[in-house]
């Protein structure tokens, strides 16, 4: 049985997110009844003064040209190779319009195959000769026909061209599962970093720019033991602090490989602005940290 069925909150945001053409792009009722249905409270968009409430007002009325941009899976790896050098990014094996055009042959034995305009659309390969190369082309050909902006409003994503690309497979020896850190980013100055571990349920560790443990608290259970300190931590916070200057919030995301950080991606809105935290108190004081572009502000 899927997952959410056995969550009547799931079942209804699920069937609540399909009749989003019924709403205008830019309609904040859409936005408000979503995350009230997802188990949070009534978005005030006016005056936003929280993190979801800003992060779901910037989807509205913050729109830099230069995110769509660094959204793209593609796109982005020219900007982060300009910006922080071309050695934290991984290497690009090859970019197709379509799942059909990929050429496999020319693959190594070892890739990862990831959509340009989504979020969530990868494929670890890590023995081509036993890789189900039509299912993965099926799979990716649906993905590529879908538009990831309508169902959370994530602005970034509505333009994005859809194409498919394949990446050099990394290894970072945590069994197969990189190992992301995310550093939430405000005003180009990295504040938190947090690991997620997906498996059965969702697991998300919380930390300061020293690595110590903060009890932020995402509606997920924390990881124990917790996660020892990646080795380029350091050099992690610098990177992430040039990626994201200029920026009202980003995440930024690294992983590292033999004590040396790859970049991973920026994401805008994390969880969508709709995830809720365990209090309102903490949404706010998070909230605190994240100050709108004036010149954006209708």
């Amino acid at each position: 049985m899927h997952k959410a069925l056995g969550h009547p909150r799931l079942v209804a945001v699920r069937a609540f997110s399909k009749g989003c053409r019924f709403f205008s792009e830019d309609s904040e009722s859409y936005l408000r009844i979503y995350f009230t249905l997802n188990g949070g409270y009534r978005l005030n968009l006016g005056q936003p003064r929280t993190f979801n409430e800003k992060l779901n007002w910037m989807k509205l009325h913050y729109h830099n040209p230069l995110l769509p941009k660094l959204a793209d899976k593609y796109a982005v790896k020219a900007f982060v190779s300009e910006r922080i050098g071309a050695e934290y990014v991984v290497p690009c094996l090859g970019v197709w319009d379509s799942a059909g055009d990929i050429d496999f042959d020319a693959l190594p034995g070892r890739f990862v195959l990831k959509c340009t305009h989504d979020s969530g659309g990868v494929f670890v390969c890590k023995d081509r000769a036993a890789f189900d190369k039509a299912g993965a082309v099926r799979q990716i050909g649906r993905k590529l026909r879908r538009n990831y902006y309508p169902p959370l409003r994530e602005w970034v994503y509505k333009d994005i061209p859809p194409r498919v690309l394949a990446d050099q497979f990394m290894d970072d020896g945590h069994e197969g599962v990189l190992l992301d850190y995310k550093f939430w980013c405000f005003g180009g100055v990295p504040r938190y970093m947090y690991i997620t571990v997906k498996n059965d349920d969702v697991f998300e560790n919380f930390y300061d720019m020293d690595f110590n443990p903060v009890a932020i608290d995402h509606g997920f259970r924390r990881m124990e033991p917790e996660f020892e300190k990646p080795r380029s931590f350091d050099l992690m916070k610098e990177l992430a602090a040039m990626l994201s200057a200029g920026l009202p919030f980003v995440r930024v995301d690294f992983f590292e490989i033999g004590g040396k950080p790859y970049f991973g991606e920026f994401t805008f809105y994390d969880w969508g602005g709709m995830q809720p935290f365990g209090t309102y108190g903490q949404d706010l004081e998070l909230g605190n940290l994240l100050s709108l572009p004036s010149d954006y502000v209708l």
